[in-house]
């Protein structure tokens, strides 16, 4: 074999090798940096363990400077709901359910109590962006999960506690405290424990889980015909313009924040698909001008190539070196391609967790699986082609 090679390498150009090399690598690393770099930022639009996630909106009604609803109830008929769930842009709609009771909880710490009345709301468990493992309600064990909107902490942290000098908690702290929650109505009052089970990047309101909330209300207020204040949309496209229309010309309103988010989201998504668009695009031209390159020395070599099959080798092995070439530069260009985006990613991790402090990356686990699909994807179609084209160049 190794005769073989120095017999056929003659005709191999240094600069057409080369410039498959550096054409291919551009591109993989166009590519896989375009991946590593929307698997660290995707979180930040929105917090959960999925790659690909879902974009939400959350719908409610117009109120007036003088406390009336334009559309004359705060609430969502069913045949509104409806009319939103046929809408193009909705995949799926989902009910804000509130408590029909009255909740009041409180907390002791150092000799001193603490309690305020609130309120209880939940949504099915697929519109949370963070869902506990232990997300449910035994009503014998009398604990009651909550899920807190994250900003409340923001602001306690970032404001109350920061202006009076007071000591700032973090979320697992929280998960500690325990909360005394009495709940009445219906003639009834009973005492809960509360559990802080996280916080919620998407629904700005205090969550309890759906099965507790229909068991609550059934409970405590079993005659009350509560319609839903508040929408939750699933959609494609938050920033859409008839998506957006739809909404202006109902009336209804969108919660800021999540649509500003999902406007970001998509621009990152359509720049980071044109990117690697081109990084894709410049991997095949690297592949054509491999295959190119192979066809030209196989006609150089062509009366070699004859003499050795002559001689009694195979197509398989005449290809054998020109494969095992293609192969190491495939390798080597993987490598250097995730050496590089390592190298690019420390750059700008750094940069990202100090405007960020909660930043969180995604690893490069994805673009290392992804180097390693185009590896052997790009090696399959080069060594099938360079296969192909021996056969053809000694059968003419």
């Amino acid at each position: 074999m190794n005769l073989l090679w120095k017999l056929l390498r003659s005709h191999i150009s240094p600069l057409q090798v080369g410039g498959f090399f550096l054409a291919n690598l551009t591109g993989m690393f166009i590519v896989l940096l375009c991946v590593q770099i929307y698997s660290d930022i995707r979180p930040m639009f929105g917090r959960g363990n999925s790659y690909i996630k879902k974009d939400y909106l959350v719908v409610t009604k117009k109120i007036s400077t003088l406390g009336t609803v334009f559309n004359k109830s705060a609430t969502f008929t069913e045949a509104e709901t409806d009319e939103i769930r046929q809408q193009a842009f909705a995949r799926n709609v989902g009910k804000f359910t509130a408590s029909g009771y009255s909740v009041e909880a409180g907390f002791s710490m150092g000799g001193a109590g603490f309690s305020t009345e609130m309120f209880f709301e939940s949504v099915p468990d697929e519109y949370i962006d963070m869902r506990p493992v232990d997300w449910q309600f035994v009503a014998d064990e009398g604990l009651i999960p909550i899920i807190l909107p994250r900003n409340y902490l923001n602001l306690y942290n970032f404001g109350f506690a920061q202006s009076r000098g007071l000591p700032k908690v973090s979320e697992g702290m929280l998960g500690l405290l325990r909360l005394d929650i009495e709940l009445s109505g219906n003639g009834k009052r009973e005492d809960f424990k509360g559990r802080i089970a996280g916080f919620s990047d998407r629904l700005n309101t205090i969550l309890v889980p759906e099965k507790f909330m229909e068991w609550a209300n059934q409970r405590y207020a079993p005659n009350k015909t509560r319609l839903p204040s508040r929408l939750i949309v699933e959609t494609m496209n938050p920033s859409d313009k008839l998506t957006l229309d739809f909404f202006r010309d109902k009336g209804y309103e969108l919660e800021d924040g999540r649509l500003d988010s999902g406007r970001l989201l998509w621009f990152l998504n359509l720049i980071i698909l044109v990117v690697s668009g081109i990084g894709l695009l410049i991997c095949v031209l690297s592949v054509y001008i491999l295959l190119l390159s192979v066809t030209l020395i196989l006609q150089k070599n062509k009366t070699k190539l004859e003499n050795l099959l002559l001689l009694g080798f195979s197509v398989k092995q005449v290809s054998a070196p020109y494969q095992r070439l293609v192969s190491v530069l495939n390798g080597i260009v993987v490598l250097v391609a995730i050496s590089l985006v390592t190298f690019v990613r420390y750059l700008y991790i750094s940069w990202l967790g100090e405007a960020w402090p909660e930043f969180q990356s995604g690893g490069m686990l994805l673009v290392v699986a992804i180097g390693v699909i185009f590896y052997a994807f790009i090696t399959g179609v080069n060594i099938v082609a360079i296969r192909r084209k021996v056969r053809g160049a000694c059968s003419k």
